[in-house]
C-alpha cells in the first residue's frame, strides 16, 4: 500500500493534469514505442515552436485527468506507451505536427485526440491532422477574397487605358 506521502504527490499531479486539460483546446495521445532521442529532441522542438505541451505521462494519472474534464473517451486508449500533446492555440497544431511525423515512420502511432470536448480516434486525428493550420486557412480566404476585385481593377484599368488612347487618337 503506498505511502501517504506517494498518493498526496500522485493527487496532486492527477490536479495539474485536470488543470492542464481544461485549459486545453486541443490534444492528441501518441503511442511512442521506438522513437530515438533525436527524432524525439527534434519533434520537441517543433511542437514547443509551435505552443503545443508535450509530455509523457502515467497511464493511470491520465486516466483519472481525462475522466476529471468528461473526456472519458479517451480511457480506452490509455495502454502502452503514452505521450500526450495538448494546446491553448491552435486547435490543429497537435494533430498537425504529430501526424506528419506518424507518417514519416512506423514506430510512432496516433491513439486518439481531443478538441473542446469532441473525442477522435486515430483515423479522426488522422483526418484532422490534413487540416492546414490557422494562418494558412485565413491567408487561402484572403487569396480568395482579393481574386476578384484585382480582376475588376484590371479590367477597369483596361477601360481608362482604352479610352485614353480613343481620345488621343
Amino acid at each position: 500500500m503506498p505511502s501517504a506521502k506517494v498518493l498526496e504527490s500522485k493527487k496532486a499531479r492527477v490536479e495539474a493534469l485536470t488543470d492542464m486539460l481544461n485549459k486545453a483546446t486541443a490534444g492528441v495521445i501518441v503511442d511512442y514505442k521506438g522513437i530515438t532521442v533525436e527524432e524525439d529532441t527534434k519533434l520537441r522542438k517543433e511542437l514547443r515552436e509551435a505552443g503545443v505541451n508535450y509530455f509523457v505521462e502515467k497511464n493511470s494519472m491520465l486516466r483519472f485527468a481525462v475522466k476529471n474534464v468528461g473526456l472519458d473517451g479517451l480511457t480506452g486508449v490509455l495502454e502502452g506507451t503514452s505521450a500526450i500533446a495538448i494546446t491553448e492555440g491552435d486547435e490543429t497544431a497537435p494533430a498537425r505536427i504529430l501526424g506528419k511525423f506518424a507518417e514519416s515512420g512506423e514506430k510512432f502511432n496516433l491513439k486518439a485526440g481531443f478538441i473542446g470536448k469532441d473525442v477522435y480516434d486515430a483515423k479522426g486525428v488522422t483526418a484532422l491532422s490534413k487540416i492546414p493550420s490557422k494562418e494558412t486557412l485565413l491567408a487561402q480566404l484572403l487569396g480568395s477574397l482579393q481574386a476578384p476585385m484585382q480582376n475588376l481593377a484590371a479590367t477597369l484599368q483596361a477601360l481608362v487605358d482604352k479610352k485614353n488612347s480613343e481620345d488621343a487618337a
